[in-house]
């Protein structure tokens, strides 16, 4: 929409988010039966001329409403009152909290040249360390050197942590030193993509008009690495305000090919892990935001069930789809990384206090296990490497059931998702600030934001009940299996499952003919992430897609 700044512009439908153009904070002067005909059309309803004259009164007064609103000062991480709950009816869950089984870490020892640990996994470095063999201040400096080689290439770092690094990391050679090993993460080197708050240091939410922005906060998931003897190295890009991979200072490569970005919205995260620039790295999905980047960049991804992880502290974009977890180089990585965030927090109301059961020695033979036929059934890219993940899983016992999601119209909700994101970011729309983001296109937030204003809030609940119904038919279906694997951008599993909140596990299974990386998903039970770990572990093991990495980046 062009920019108005003399003329009001009324779009109001019985109690719709009204977008009205007050970029100069004009008070607007009274609108007629016209300006409601018109605003009719934008939501597929018609009135008469005699009921536009009797709602005037009222909207004359919600838009006063509106504009008293407007004067509360409400912050991006304030939740609505209102809670999206993924439970289906009925339903229960394991409330028994079991000992954790990891598996047996591969042993390295020390090399010459510690570049070589670059691309070891968490569970290798946590072991290296323990033991004595390398300390946290070296893998650190090594990480930091990386960082600073390879990030303008990548163009992947925000913001380097050095400072607050080595002071964690010297903390923790001390504090195992005396004995005090905290676990798995205790000293290990990692990355956080740049819309978790850290104190003393930019949150700059990939986006131009929050470049210079500071949160004088941690947010619970980098306190939850914190007190786990993390050390944070970098805050990594996002797509602005979480969408692709472009943000305000460039676009965000596929360290596989850098032809290509690394897809979104968690780009630093899944470019800097595939790198060997990090550890390990926190993202966020809210519409595949954690699939798609670690799909691109051949790491693997877990995006828990909704309600696991805090988002305190982490902008908010929608407040019933966000997500946030772990973008690693094994499955195993992803289970130690969330153990150590999961869970409630005081802050975050969304989430629910389940156990997190993972047994690395799952008997495949013991579950039900699906496969969303008719996506296989497609003709897509990367088609033959997930033919072939299906036979690497029946060539380990298991015994693939034929699954179908519900028959819904997904795609006629998803608009939930906008009109949240509309409503995070009202004061950017308003004040005209939208106008410094990078991307101004049809497919990019300041034109969703825009368009969003027009979502009538009665079409906005209905489409929430109507999840509500997705909720139940999904969870019928998913009575049939244990868990279900899927091409990751099979059919509509993608919005589906993110609707309902399932987890997923995103795993490398393979390339395309350019070089760039594919991958398999496993989704499960909701607050089940321990089953689909462990089935991914297994598929993982089984195959070598992991192992590899880019030869950029590798020296290899």
């Amino acid at each position: 929409m062009n920019r108005v700044r003399d003329i009001v512009f009324l779009a109001i439908v019985f109690g719709a988010v009204t977008f009205m153009v007050v970029r100069d904070k004009d008070r607007p002067a009274p609108f007629k039966n016209n300006a409601i005909r018109q605003a009719e059309k934008v939501s597929g309803l018609s009135f008469t001329g005699p009921e536009r004259k009797q709602m005037m009164e009222d909207l004359v007064s919600n838009l006063e409403k509106y504009e008293g609103l407007r004067d509360v000062d409400i912050p991006n991480g304030v939740q609505p009152s209102l809670q999206f709950n993924p439970i289906p009816l009925g339903s229960e869950f394991d409330r028994i909290r079991r000992p954790i089984r990891w598996s047996e870490v591969e042993e390295l020892k020390r090399p010459v040249d510690l570049e070589e640990l670059a691309f070891a996994s968490v569970a290798q470095l946590g072991e290296l360390i323990r033991t004595g063999k390398v300390s946290s201040v070296e893998l650190t400096k090594m990480y930091l050197k990386r960082l600073k080689e390879h990030g303008p290439t990548l163009q992947c770092v925000v913001t380097l942590t050095e400072d607050l690094a080595l002071k964690q990391a010297a903390r923790a050679d001390a504090e195992i030193a005396a004995g005090r090993y905290r676990g798995p993460l205790h000293g290990i080197p990692y990355g956080a993509k740049d819309l978790l708050a850290v104190k003393t240091y930019k949150t700059t939410w990939g986006a131009m008009p929050y470049k210079d922005q500071t949160v004088d906060e941690n947010a619970t998931v980098v306190q939850r690495l914190e007190d786990a003897g993390a050390v944070l190295v970098a805050k990594l890009t996002l797509g602005a305000l979480a969408w692709g991979d472009v943000w305000f200072g460039g676009k965000t490569k596929n360290p596989w090919n850098l032809e290509e970005g690394s897809s979104g919205s968690s780009a630093g995260s899944g470019s800097a892990t595939a790198a060997g620039l990090v550890a390990f790295a926190i993202g966020t999905e809210t519409l595949g935001s954690i699939v798609s980047p670690s799909t691109r960049c051949g790491v693997t991804g877990l995006r828990p069930t909704f309600g696991r992880v805090s988002r305190a502290g982490a902008m908010a974009l929608s407040w019933s789809m966000d997500k946030i977890g772990p973008m690693c180089r094994t499955v195993e990585d992803c289970s130690i990384v969330f153990n150590a965030i999961y869970g409630p927090d005081g802050l975050d109301q969304s989430l629910i206090d389940l156990p997190f059961n993972y047994n690395a020695d799952i008997n495949l033979a013991d579950l039900r296990i699906g496969y969303l036929k008719s996506a296989f059934e497609g003709d897509y890219t990367g088609k033959q490497n997930d033919e072939r993940s299906l036979k690497v899983l029946r060539e380990l016992g298991v015994d693939l059931i034929p699954f179908e999601l519900p028959e819904f119209p997904v795609e006629n909700i998803s608009f939930i998702l906008w009109a949240e994101a509309a409503a995070a970011f009202d004061e950017l729309t308003r004040s005209g600030k939208d106008d410094m983001m990078v991307r101004q296109v049809q497919r990019a937030w300041p034109n969703v934001f825009r368009a969003s204003r027009f979502v009538p809030a009665v079409e906005y609940i209905q489409a929430n009940r109507a999840r509500f119904m997705l909720i139940q038919e999904m969870a019928e279906e998913m009575k049939e299996v244990d868990l279900f694997v899927t091409p990751s951008f099979g059919g509509n599993n993608l919005l589906v499952t993110n609707l309902t909140g399932h987890p997923c596990v995103v795993v490398p299974n393979g390339f395309k003919e350019n070089g760039s990386p594919t991958s398999i998903s496993f989704i499960g039970q909701l607050y089940d992430e321990g089953t689909i770990l462990a089935v991914a572990k297994a598929y993982q093991d089984a195959t070598e897609w992991h192992r590899k990495y880019p030869p950029l980046f590798s020296g290899r």
